[in-house]
């Protein structure tokens, strides 16, 4: 059945540890208090999909295969967005986990992740027909081959995509409709490159918008052959900073299935970025389009 978005990535069980106010993240040897206990979601595919079905789109979700401890829960969690997850799998013994402990400043992560990228395939193979049926799609770059299988159907079917985290001479990044490049990505992978210059790099090697992301601070956007433009974050004083990058690289995707021009494009995903940290867990209580254009309205001229 024909689908506005095909999500292809990580899908993971969250559970979400919130401080009590008057506790920081403990140093070694010290003490926190826990004031709550939340079930939640991560992985970049599950959060963009949430943030899609929320704008009101048709979505439908395929990636690394579930571990039967935890399935009821992506289930349930996932159940009343009416996102598409007939391909997820279980797999004993598989998946993801991660646990997040949450302050008033600042969120930390635990997880198995490594362990996943380092071992071997837990992961389905992206279905073409899917792609092919779908206007957009969000693919994760993370599952080797299979993650450059999906880009390359993409490309044969004419089917614009949005990606996140590739290197710029990595053909994800370089076939996409757009490629957000985290803080991370770039101190990971790029630890000496002056920012500008890499930037360009990007610009000359990827064929559509290329966006830098700095946290609180003005993100950077592009084309090749074009400038450098920058647009300022909204200033929210954030509850949740999880997944606010899986909601900005979905509102990336739902602008490219509109054919916004780029300002637009970066200004919408801000936006809903900016309305996803004020809310926790993860992306879970996403805004809805009206909720969004709400936001935009009410905070003019940033």
């Amino acid at each position: 059945m024909p689908h506005d978005f095909y999500c292809y990535g990580m899908i993971s069980p969250s559970t979400v540890f919130v401080l009590r106010e008057d506790f920081m993240f403990p140093a070694a040897n010290q003490y926190a208090e826990i004031r709550k206990t939340i079930p939640s979601i991560g992985g970049e595919a599950a959060n963009s999909a949430i943030v899609l079905s929320r704008l009101g789109a048709g979505v439908k979700l395929d990636g690394n295969w579930m571990n039967p401890v935890y399935a009821d829960q992506i289930r349930n969690l996932l159940g009343p967005f009416h996102i598409d997850i007939s391909r997820l799998a279980e797999r004993q013994g598989y998946g993801t986990e991660e646990v997040v402990i949450s302050d008033k400043v600042t969120r930390t992560v635990f997880g198995n992740y490594a362990a996943f990228h380092a071992g071997e395939k837990q992961w389905n193979d992206p279905d073409e027909e899917d792609i092919k049926t779908a206007s957009c799609a969000a693919l994760d770059p993370y599952f080797r081959e299979e993650s450059r299988l999906a880009a390359a159907l993409c490309v044969k079917h004419h089917v614009p995509y949005v990606t996140l985290d590739c290197r710029y001479d990595d053909a994800m990044a370089r076939h996409a409709a757009a490629v957000s490049i985290s803080h991370e990505l770039r101190d990971q992978d790029y630890p000496d490159e002056p920012w500008d210059g890499l930037f360009k790099k990007y610009q000359d090697h990827c064929s559509g918008l290329v966006v830098f992301t700095f946290g609180s601070d003005a993100l950077w956007y592009g084309r090749r052959n074009g400038p450098v433009q920058q647009f300022e974050p909204y200033p929210v004083i954030p509850v949740d900073t999880t997944g606010a990058g899986d909601a900005f690289r979905g509102a990336l995707a739902y602008g490219v299935l509109n054919k916004w021009e780029d300002k637009k494009i970066v200004g919408f995903a801000s936006a809903v970025a900016a309305c996803v940290c004020l809310t926790m867990p993860h992306a879970l209580n996403a805004p809805t389009l009206e909720q969004v254009h709400r936001f935009i309205k009410e905070n003019p001229g940033i």
